[in-house]
């Protein structure tokens, strides 16, 4: 939560170099992810640093199975959504499947299009050192990105599945390499998911760019979560990683439950929700 004493006006936009400085600082960088203007609303006026519009939006909004179906045009709406709610955090957009393994010529072009149509500060991609020039041509053009490494969903069939990644030797020394290799092509930060808490920690300490985690341990420069599974709003599955501060569903469901009730009843809407007319016009109209 943002300090009660902290007046609105001394807030201002996060940047890349704000997060850098945090991390130099041994500071935590608090970002969530979610996809619509309420939600970002209320996490803009939480205090949070980062708001990450992902391509997770496919699943947890839409019902879809993957994130793979995503598209450019479904980006830049949630994006848009979310840029008009938020006025401090950094917006980071997501890059959808297809959007930038082409070529690096529409990985640009895309990544322009979630900041010139999206309203986004930032864009994020997935992958490892394969993606490495993608990242340098994106950053040299301009846009700021974040690497994302470990659980990939967008390729993740390819990695067995949503499973926790660089749990031996080769795994792990291939993970430190995509990370240094992304800090090299310019990436100013990076998301780690689902990894061992020490090789985590490991990767962090290596790296001079902050890095911020999903379900990889407390000791790495920040946290990643979706708002959708910490409120409860969300009930297909629940990553080990995730914990529950609020179960909204269910407080939801009884709102609901009660509103059907009440108009099956007819106590809804009361006298206090219906607007009026004088007697007198009522009768001017029904002498005619």
């Amino acid at each position: 939560m943002t300090s009660p004493d902290e007046k609105p006006h001394e807030r201002k936009k996060v940047t890349p170099l704000d997060l850098l400085t945090k991390k130099r600082r041994g500071e935590k960088i608090v970002r969530l992810t979610c996809y619509d203007y309420p939600m970002a609303l209320l996490a803009d006026r939480a205090g949070v640093d980062a708001i990450l519009v992902g391509d997770s939006c496919g699943m947890v909004v839409a019902g879809l199975k993957n994130t793979v179906p995503v598209t450019m045009e479904e980006m830049i709406y949630h994006c848009k959504a979310v840029s008009r709610a938020v006025q401090y955090a950094m917006i980071i957009g997501d890059l959808p499947f297809l959007s930038y393994q082409t070529d690096i010529r529409d990985a640009i072009f895309n990544a322009g299009r979630l900041l010139k149509e999206g309203g986004a500060d930032v864009v994020k991609l997935e992958g490892g050192q394969e993606f490495a020039p993608t990242v340098k041509a994106i950053s040299r053009a301009g846009i700021p990105v974040v690497g994302h490494i470990g659980i990939t969903p967008q390729s993740a069939s390819m990695s067995g599945g949503f499973k926790v990644q660089g749990t031996d030797t080769s795994t792990a020394r291939k993970l430190i390499e995509d990370a240094k290799a992304l800090e090299a092509a310019g990436a100013f930060m990076l998301t780690l998911e689902g990894t061992p808490d020490r090789l985590a920690e490991l990767i962090c300490r290596e790296l001079t760019i902050p890095v911020t985690t999903m379900g990889a341990g407390p000791n790495t420069d920040g946290q990643t979560i979706n708002m959708y599974d910490i409120l409860g709003l969300f009930d297909k599955f629940t990553p080990k990683f995730v914990k529950k501060y609020a179960n909204l569903a269910e407080v939801i469901t009884l709102a609901l439950q009660h509103y059907k009730q009440e108009v099956e009843q007819g106590i809804y809407p009361g006298a206090e929700h219906t607007y009026h007319m004088k007697e007198e016009v009522l009768k001017e109209i029904l002498e005619k």
